[in-house]
C-alpha cells in the first residue's frame, strides 16, 4: 500500500513537470524586476545646468537621506520588498514540497496580495508626475519604469497562470 503522505507532499515542479513556462516566467519576471529597480525610472533636468537620473532604489535612498522616512518606507516596501517576496514565494511554491492545503493557502494569499501589486507601479508613476510638476524641471521617463511595470504585470500573470494550471489540471 502506498504512503499517502508522500503523495500529498510534492512540489509543483513534480506535479506539473510539463509546465516549464512557470519557472521561466518566474525567472524572467525576476530579471526584469532587477533591471527595473536598478535602471533609471526618470531623468530630471533643471535649468539646463543640472541633470540627474533616479532609479527606484536611488529614489528610496534619496527620500531616506532627505528624512522623508514614511515615503521612503512606503516606496521600499511596495516597490522593493513586496515584489521580491512575491517572486521568491512563487519560486518556493514551484520548487519545494508542500501539501495541497499549504500550497493553496499560500496561493490564496498571493492572489489577495497580488491585488496590491499595481500599487508599486502607481507609486512610481506618482513620483514621476510629482517631479514633473516642478516649474523649472523637465522629466523624461527612463527605461527602468517600463521594465519595472512589465515585471509587476508579469508577476501578476505568473501567479494567475499558476493558479489556473492547478485548477485546470488537478492531480490524482
Amino acid at each position: 500500500m502506498m504512503n499517502t503522505n508522500s503523495n500529498t507532499r510534492q512540489s509543483l515542479s513534480q506535479l506539473y513537470p510539463r509546465h516549464i513556462e512557470i519557472p521561466i516566467l518566474i525567472l524572467f519576471s525576476t530579471i526584469l524586476l532587477g533591471f527595473g529597480l536598478s535602471l533609471p525610472i526618470m531623468q530630471v533636468e533643471k535649468m539646463v545646468f543640472w541633470k540627474n537620473q533616479y532609479s527606484v532604489f536611488t529614489g528610496t535612498v534619496g527620500l531616506y537621506h532627505d528624512k522623508e522616512y514614511f515615503l521612503a518606507a512606503l516606496l521600499f516596501f511596495f516597490s522593493l520588498v513586496f515584489p521580491i517576496v512575491k517572486l521568491a514565494t512563487l519560486g518556493f511554491l514551484w520548487q519545494f514540497k508542500l501539501d495541497a492545503e499549504q500550497r493553496n493557502r499560500i496561493l490564496g494569499w498571493l492572489g489577495i496580495l497580488g491585488k496590491w501589486s499595481m500599487l508599486d507601479v502607481f507609486v512610481v508613476a506618482i513620483l514621476i508626475v510629482a517631479v514633473k510638476l516642478g516649474p523649472l524641471a523637465n522629466v523624461k521617463p527612463g527605461s527602468g519604469v517600463y521594465l519595472f511595470s512589465l515585471a509587476i504585470i508579469m508577476s501578476i500573470g505568473t501567479t494567475l497562470w499558476t493558479e489556473m494550471v492547478i485548477k485546470r489540471f488537478p492531480t490524482q
